[in-house]
């Protein structure tokens, strides 16, 4: 039998291909091929050296100026009221606006805001550096914050969409959980090195070094998108979103001097708390959110950005408590304080790229996570036992390798689960909650913890006054005891970070995370 062509010309029908059937019928088209993998980038490993020299200044300068601020203070002629804006200047910048800078790098491309954050970092950090008043170098730190919520979640986003392979991703995201746990104790490394040999300036102009080597190797190594076509910004969302962080993270920075009482404490936590709540309400109604709910929605996901907020909270008191223990009570100098943190920084690089790394293709993230934060809770019992006489080999030292171990076993699966499986458009605004949660964390944290252990040392110094078996040493005992007090919370939050990791993050990391074409 034969078919015609339009033109009436015929052609011969197909072969029967099965016995009994009618050569008529229509043989089943056979299933096309499943296209292959793009190709992995040749140039993804350079990609992540740049992508992790942004991680490491970013997360450097929340530490890299508490060293040098004594000597900021002093030729600025800031009072002891104003200082603390050299530190929340950039903390509110810098957590207020997170969720606003991963939607501006999931509409403009990320590897655009990559590059705009780093010069606009670089232009800041100098002005801060040659600031001539306070006023000047608040601004420069405000803008600093500003950036770097531009920077970190592009940074990370980038990440994501280079590397899919599961083993190179578990390798890449060792090496950024490294540095992001690590980074505030090397910023307090090099804070004291650069106050002590040079002066407080180049704690800022250290910046501008990192940043040139970085934008070298931007436009050569990274590949993103171009941006989404027809997107636009949520322009509620981030008013609402960004007015509700901010609020929050002043309202924790005002909580120390002023007290948790104060009303203008409470206005700003319940107006944070108000605008967030709004912030939701609108997300699941706006047309292009600025923080699609999908992505919180993920348990897996959740239970990931709940462990690191809570190991956040835990770990910070750590730098906060141990800078003036060995500073005040045991009386290091800056060089040597910031030398002493060597080992936790070690630990979370061994713990990450090791050990995590080297575990996560073949084990449920659940279980790095939660031995992770049993290791640094067993590290925080440790410094709880610190007295004033304590040696820094046989006391310190194990604690704060056990604390670097359990950090870096935690973060590497938490930066890798909580961003896998992220639509390629939606991964600048999944990394800028991951950044904003461990933000939060830390401001948190440290509000919180530094409560506990004021509280502790006063109550402490009261009800030993009249001992005259104490003396003089009684205000660096009731130190000592704040802090054994504070350590011993810590260590109750990151158990229940490790709770928390066991009971909902239930499953293996997607194989593959969303991706985009090179552009």
């Amino acid at each position: 039998m034969s078919k015609k062509r339009p033109g009436g010309e015929s052609l011969p029908s197909a072969p029967s291909t099965t016995t009994g059937r009618s050569p008529d019928r229509e043989v089943p088209a056979a299933k096309p091929a499943p296209e292959p993998e793009p190709a992995p980038d040749p140039k993804r490993w350079w990609a992540l050296a740049v992508i992790a020299l942004a991680q490491l200044m970013v997360i450097l300068d929340g530490t890299i100026v508490n060293i040098a601020l004594p000597s900021a203070q002093h030729a600025l002629g800031m009072s002891d009221a104003d200082r603390q804006w050299v530190i929340t200047a950039y903390t509110l910048a810098f957590g207020g606006l997170l969720l606003l800078g991963g939607r501006i790098a999931d509409l403009v491309g990320r590897k655009r805001t990559f590059i705009i954050g780093l010069a606009g970092f670089a232009a800041a950090s100098a002005l801060g550096g040659a600031a001539a008043g306070p006023g000047t170098l608040f601004a420069a730190r405000a803008l600093q914050g500003a950036f770097a919520a531009v920077l970190a979640p592009s940074a990370l986003s980038l990440l994501t969409t280079t590397f899919t392979d599961p083993k190179e991703r578990a390798k890449a995201f060792g090496v950024y959980g490294a540095l992001a746990g690590g980074g505030s104790a090397v910023g307090l490394i090099v804070g004291g090195l650069l106050t002590e040999y040079l002066n407080w300036r180049w704690s800022l102009y250290v910046n501008v070094p990192i940043v040139l080597a970085a934008l070298l190797g931007a436009p050569a190594f990274l590949r993103d998108r171009t941006g989404r076509r027809g997107g636009h910004l949520d322009v509620p969302g981030a008013l609402l979103g960004s007015g509700g962080l901010v609020a929050l993270v002043y309202g924790f920075s005002e909580a120390e001097p002023r007290g948790w009482t104060s009303p203008s404490v409470l206005t700003l936590l319940v107006t944070g708390v108000i605008l967030l709540a709004a912030f939701v309400w609108w997300q699941s109604r706006a047309a292009s959110p600025l923080l699609p709910l999908r992505i919180v929605k993920d348990r897996v996901r959740a239970g990931s950005l709940a462990t690191m907020g809570l190991a956040t909270i835990g770990m910070f008191g750590v730098f906060l408590f141990l800078t003036y223990y060995l500073q005040v009570v045991l009386g290091y100098p800056p060089v040597r304080t910031g030398l002493a943190f060597m080992p936790i920084s070690a630990g979370i690089a061994i713990g990450a790229t090791q050990i995590a790394a080297r575990l996560l293709p073949r084990t449920a993230p659940r279980i790095l996570m939660s031995s992770g934060m049993v290791l640094a809770a067993a590290g925080m019992v440790l410094l709880s036992s610190l007295t004033v006489h304590a040696q820094y080999v046989p006391r310190v030292l194990p604690a704060l390798l056990l604390l670097g171990l359990g950090l870096g076993l935690t973060f590497m699966p938490v930066y890798a689960t909580a961003t896998a499986g992220v639509p390629a458009q939606d991964a600048g605004a999944a990394s800028a909650v991951l950044n904003t949660v461990q933000q939060m964390g830390a401001s948190l944290g440290i509000v919180l913890l530094n409560t506990i252990a004021t509280g502790a040392t006063s109550r402490y110094v009261n009800s030993h006054s009249g001992d005259p078996a104490h003396g003089g040493a009684t205000l660096d005992e009731g130190m000592v005891h704040g802090f054994s007090v504070a350590y011993w919370c810590s260590a109750g939050v990151l158990l229940l970070a490790a709770l928390v990791a066991g009971l909902t993050v239930r499953q293996k990391t997607p194989k593959h995370a969303g991706n985009d074409a090179p552009a």
